[in-house]
């Protein structure tokens, strides 16, 4: 990662998501909501508050609270951090004993087949072994439908899904240029569908190399 500029952490999910999408997003700054979105932010509102501690038990929660890693150079905030009483665990501030720190992001929806999620929170998760200078081993996501927690285990292939991932996205920050629309079932539910157009892109694209072949011969 040759760039000096740090990627929004929450973009990460939207290029697991669709390339497209991200680059409409961070490239050409476009935006639009839909109910699913409408519906993320309401969730979110919950776990959007940086002065909340609270302690249940063994069990230390914060929330929004701000992730950074200068290695991978990524920043964003994680929904909810909590800190379970553990041996192994650090220190706190403020705090007596040891605590192992867990990310928690929360989801409107449900499991998604592009394991974007999983990847998003793999990343919180690398942000905070650097910062505080542990290992995480495992983190959840809560879904909003069915208000159950799934537990994601940090393994040394999701990391390295992040890492690429990231790769790929600083490449195609530099570059400028916004990847050609892959539609699918998915496009019905992005936010940006009328905005990016994935069947024209598809017919434009299909267009420019009938030209082509045309001029070559």
């Amino acid at each position: 990662m040759e760039s000096d500029e740090y990627l929004s952490l929450s973009g990460i999910l939207h290029f697991a998501f669709c390339r497209r999408r991200w680059a409409l997003i961070h490239i050409e700054q476009l935006w639009e909501e839909n109910t699913l979105t409408f519906s993320g932010k309401l969730l979110h509102k919950n776990a959007d508050d940086p002065a909340y501690v609270e302690l249940r038990g063994n069990t230390l929660i914060t929330r929004a609270v701000p992730v950074v890693s200068h290695r991978l150079k990524v920043y964003g905030v994680a929904d909810v951090v909590e800190y379970h009483r553990n041996p192994n665990g650090i220190s706190l501030v403020n705090r007596t004993g040891s605590w192992q720190p867990v990310p928690v992001e929360y989801k409107s929806g449900k499991k998604n087949m592009f394991h974007a999620d999983e990847v998003q929170l793999c990343c919180q998760a690398m942000c905070l072994e650097e910062m505080l200078q542990t290992e995480i081993l495992a983190g959840y996501l809560y879904y909003g439908k069915n208000r159950r927690r799934v537990e994601v285990v940090f393994d040394e292939e999701l990391r390295e899904r992040v890492v690429c991932l990231l790769d790929e996205m600083y490449a195609l920050l530099q570059s400028g240029a916004t990847p050609p629309a892959t539609p699918g079932s998915y496009c019905v539910s992005c936010s940006l569908v009328h905005l990016c157009m994935p069947d024209m892109s598809v017919r434009r694209k299909s267009v420019e190399s009938y030209l082509n072949t045309v001029l070559r011969s």
